[in-house]
């Protein structure tokens, strides 16, 4: 017989009577591949977005914020190691119609080399602004998506008036005075500094030539109050850090300034986009996983089928090979139509990728096609499935040929011995022993299946109850406290003695700190230090190991800055600030500290009072407070009073600002993924159901013969379904008895690592409720499942199942 003509045949046979089939197959497939590899490309895509964003852009190395106002940037701009400079007045200006609170006003760049050898940014739309016209402006994606206004739209821009300026400088409630400029959006960009923020609407960014222009709009007309911070490029890259911190020193004779390292900041986005796109990449795995289950048996059943029909050409010289060949071309067809599908859908979908923080930085939004990862998947479903079908074909082909006596069950022969009732014994037997012949039934993936759905639904609900305690907790990240007070910058502190005395005595105030602010630098990386110096009481502080400072030579570290130092509780760290001598202090401690201007709740550092003073000349970079209010008060109106009483304490108090905690960036970049493990768990969950929901079925459909023969033996139809029922039930509770520990374990580990990484303080995930629901929940789904079989079971025709047999 020839193989090729007799293959093409019996598919022309196939595909007139079974093509709606067929198109089943090539649907499920093109949904599962579509899912697995939208998950898998995003996941890909969001795990690079930030570092093909850098690699585009020319990015600063550096932020350095002197505070000073006059600095001279051209002195540092012809610093040896020193590439590109790029200015910016810490005062701004209104974007006329909207909400100051929106603050979608960004700092005016400034500076010849902006937008050209730093932070040279990726035009998403239009153009860049023309750098000489102040009525050009750029906005970043997200102020598209949040107002709807892009390339093209008019915008009004507000200046102070001069005088005003300086007057504006640390008081926020001083309103644009000045000039007002018609200015046309003309592109929409994105580059490492110019860019959106979780929670933040999105930014219009000024041509360069606002600040040329306008200069004394910005900084006032004597330019002795605003300073001008700036963005610094360096040519070594982070190698160069060293050389020029000790030019800046020589320079300026300073050794307070404030230098951000950007690599720094950026390592952190990494670090949250790489936690997004392994969640993804996990949801993508269990989305495979899915499929194996749901899709696999499809196809299995279908090729059983097509092999029932080729026996009967056996006797005329069809060999196993050859039926195999012909059993498996149809779904072969169906695999290679429904992954073409799939990849179409997965590029359809790749608009909404990357998720989360990843898509403030991805460089290219909108439709990707990556092909490392497409045409791979395109090419892996469709020899996992033709593998699949082919090896299945064998097999069936093979049963005929060979009996093989199945193994038995400990745990149905146990049930036989002790006497329990005929459905019982008769339905461990159908979960656990996988019968012979043409009843014979694969029990193992449904018994892993139910395992793998227990297991990861427990394991994702933990780490889901961890994600939810984060996220709505500021606690783990060190805001214990209810309120801030602002007394001043650069050392203008005003009667702050005044006004936290006023703010002591308020009966709501349960804790109150005074916390000044400066830069000391080590060797390896600048340090903002805060003093805890109490008032009343005292305010909690979260440490993740070893204690406050206690003296003057002792120091707390926030975990990024003692992971930079290289220091640990118990090491010493050598701190220059203001003043000229060094000091070595030991490491009390690792704990965060307040979110500031300059600095994260995870870098940074605590200091006593004197230990601040040793340090630094009685002046602040900045003067705050910090204050624990009485449990159940109503925090907004705590904080008015407050206000209301250093203006009564003081002429002039009610400008000191008094408001909420910032709310940690991580902490809102943690929401952005609190679907995901939900999401995950849910799939997980159809994994197991489609497991067990497909064994069930399998199982009275193939032993209809051996059900047929206890009904004609006396079984009743009740008992026909008890059948049924126990076996659903005990795959249940081997899931339950062997995936809820592990998941347990699994979930608070995962959990545990993630806390470590971001960082925050780890709190054990709470899902005692969800353990105790576990083994009910998984009988009732699994009984569930077992409700249209058993009724197919009681409903058994017997006579004519065994005469059909």
């Amino acid at each position: 017989m020839n193989s090729v003509v007799f293959a093409q045949g019996w598919l022309r046979i196939d595909l007139r009577r079974r093509w709606r089939s067929l198109v089943v197959l090539a649907l499920l497939l093109a949904f599962a591949t579509a899912t697995v590899l939208t998950a898998v490309a995003g996941a890909r895509r969001g795990a690079t977005a930030g570092d093909r964003l850098l690699a585009q852009t020319l990015p600063a190395d550096l932020l350095v914020l002197p505070n000073q106002p006059g600095f001279n940037w051209d002195n540092v701009r012809a610093l040896p190691s020193v590439e590109a400079v790029a200015e910016f007045p810490v005062n701004g200006f209104e974007v006329v119609g909207f909400p100051a609170e929106d603050n979608v006003a960004g700092f005016p760049p400034g500076g010849p080399e902006v937008f050209r050898t730093i932070e040279k940014p990726v035009v998403i739309d239009g153009e860049l602004a023309d750098l000489t016209r102040p009525d050009e402006v750029m906005v970043t994606p997200y102020f598209v998506k949040n107002y709807g206004l892009g390339v093209g739209d008019d915008l009004q821009l507000r200046l102070f008036k001069p005088e005003t300026a300086e007057a504006a400088w640390g008081n926020y409630e001083v309103a644009p005075d000045g000039p007002t400029i018609q200015a046309r959006i003309v592109g929409v960009i994105r580059s490492p500094w110019h860019t959106d923020h979780v929670g933040a609407p999105g930014m219009v960014i000024p041509s360069p030539a606002l600040f040329a222009e306008y200069r004394p709009n910005l900084v006032g007309k004597s330019g002795k109050i605003v300073p001008v911070n700036a963005l610094v490029r360096l040519k070594g890259g982070d190698a160069a850090l060293p050389v020029f911190r000790q030019q800046l020193i020589a320079l300026t004779k300073r050794s307070d300034i404030d230098i951000r390292v950007q690599n720094a900041e950026f390592s952190k986005a990494r670090t949250t986009n790489q936690f997004e796109s392994l969640c993804l990449l996990a949801f993508g795995l269990a989305a495979l996983l899915a499929a194996g289950f749901l899709v696999g048996p499809a196809l299995a059943r279908y090729t059983g089928a097509t092999v029932a029909d080729l026996q009967s050409l056996r006797a005329t010289g069809l060999t196993r090979r050859q039926g195999a060949v012909a059993a498996s071309l149809g779904p072969a067809i169906a695999a290679v139509v429904g992954a073409t599908i799939g990849v179409g859908g997965a590029v359809a979908l790749s608009p909404l990728m990357p998720i989360g923080a990843a898509g403030y930085a991805e460089p290219a939004p909108g439709l990707d096609v990556d092909w490392w990862i497409l045409a791979p998947g395109w090419a892996l479903a469709i020899v996992i499935a033709v593998a699949g079908t082919v090896g299945t074909a064998y097999l069936a082909f093979a049963s005929n040929e060979f009996a093989v006596a199945p193994p038995r069950s400990a745990i149905a022969r146990a049930a036989a011995r002790l006497g329990l009732p005929v459905a019982m014994v008769v339905g461990s037997r159908f979960a656990l022993e996988p019968g012979r012949g043409r009843s014979a039934v694969p029990v193992r993936p449904a018994i892993v299946g139910a395992i793998a759905g227990v297991l990861g639904v427990l394991a994702a609900l933990t780490f889901a109850a961890g994600v939810n305690d984060a996220a709505s907790n500021p606690r783990r990240f060190g805001v214990t406290y209810e309120g801030v007070g602002v007394f001043g910058i650069g050392g203008n502190d005003g009667p702050s003695d005044q006004i936290l005395a006023s703010w002591a005595k308020d009966p709501d105030v349960v804790g109150l700190i005074d916390a000044r602010i400066a830069v000391a630098e080590s060797d390896k990386v600048s340090v903002t230090l805060f003093s805890y110096a109490p008032v009343k009481g005292h305010v909690e502080t979260v440490l993740t190991d070893g204690r406050m400072p206690r003296t003057a030579d002792e120091v707390v570290l926030a975990p990024d800055t003692a992971k930079a130092a290289g220091a640990s509780v118990g090491s010493t760290i050598v701190l220059t600030g203001s003043k000229p001598t060094a000091r070595t202090m030991t490491v009390t401690g690792i704990g965060f500290v307040p979110e500031a201007a300059h600095n994260g709740y995870a870098d940074g550092g605590w200091v006593t009072g004197p230990g601040y003073y040793a340090l630094f000349e009685n002046g602040s970079k900045y003067h705050a407070s910090l204050a624990d209010f009485r449990g159940g008060v109503d925090l907004e109106a705590v904080q008015a009073r407050i206000r209301k009483d250093a203006g009564a304490a003081v002429k002039g108090g009610e400008d000191f600002g008094f408001d909420a905690p910032t709310i940690p960036y991580q902490l809102m970049l943690i929401r952005d993924v609190q679907v995901l493990p939900i999401a995950l768990g849910a799939f997980l969950a159809v994994l197991a159901m489609g497991a067990v929901g497909h064994a069930l079925a399998t199982g009275v459909r193939r032993r209809r013969h051996d059900v047929a023969v206890l009904r004609a033996v006396g079984m009743t139809p009740w008992q026909s379904r008890a059948v049924v029922i126990t076996q659903a039930s005990l795959l249940a509770l081997i899931g339950v008895l062997v995936g809820v520990p592990i998941g347990f374990v699994l979930g608070r580990s995962l959990w545990r690592m993630v806390a470590d990484l971001m960082p925050f303080a780890y709190a054990p995930p709470a899902v005692l409720l969800a353990v105790l629901l576990c083994l009910p929940i998984a009988v009732l789904l699994a009984n569930l499942l077992a409700a249209w079989p058993g009724h197919r079971a009681a409903r058994l025709q017997v006579g004519h199942t065994l005469r059909a047999e």
